[in-house]
């Protein structure tokens, strides 16, 4: 199943009808799964009448929203030009769209199918990818950088540049005197609470809340 299917008028309706109409006896398990092998028969020789030669018709459109427009352009449209060349365009749209939706869940599905079990298409995908995002040769100031250091080092700098805080002098605390807490201070508190501290403590919370 493609996702794009659902986009194209008159799927959803052609799938209940196909579902409803299919006869099978037994039990619930071996129904649901004949019914799934007979809608998928049915789902592709609905794919081939609705979406083949899908560039072509693309293409034939182009064609046709070319001479309307060159027409346009020496005359003014009528009315039912203009409305065929409103359609026109949004056919172009849609069935580019539907082109565009297949030809991406197809390579998907090769990709699951081949992709793990032939190491050959998975190391060349890994291959291509890797020779994409390489950068063999940039421009600086002008100038042109070749090799991994290089170019390592350019980018380095490059962000360093925009990214580095400056160098600014900041005021210490070396020279400042603080207060400090006494002997007598410091030992009260690490001294252990008594029990009426305890209890004052407790019988000042507010009855709403518990004591934590």
């Amino acid at each position: 199943m493609l996702k794009c299917w659902k986009d194209i008028p008159g799927y959803n309706l052609f799938v209940r009808d196909k579902w409803n109409s299919f006869q099978v006896d037994g039990w619930g398990g071996y129904v649901l799964k004949e019914k799934f092998k007979m809608i998928k028969a049915a789902l592709k020789e609905w794919h081939t009448a609705h979406v083949q030669n899908l560039p072509s018709r693309i293409e034939t459109l182009k064609v046709k929203l070319s001479t309307l427009d060159e027409k346009g352009e020496e005359e003014d449209l009528s009315e039912e030009e203009l409305a065929e060349l409103h359609g026109v365009s949004f056919d172009i749209h849609s069935l580019s769209r539907l082109h565009a939706s297949i030809s991406w869940q197809q390579s998907r599905a090769l990709w699951l199918k081949e992709g793990d079990a032939n190491s050959k298409y998975f190391h060349s995908v890994l291959t291509s990818r890797r020779r994409r995002n390489a950068l063999s040769v940039i421009q600086v100031d002008g100038v042109t950088v070749e090799g991994v250091i290089p170019i390592r080092q350019a980018v380095f700098s490059h962000f360093e540049s925009h990214f580095k805080a400056p160098i600014v002098e900041r005021p210490g605390v070396d020279d400042l005197q603080f207060k400090r807490l006494n002997q007598v201070e410091i030992g009260g508190l690490t001294k252990p609470f008594t029990e009426a501290e305890v209890k004052e403590a407790v019988w000042d919370c507010d009855s709403y809340k518990s004591p934590g």
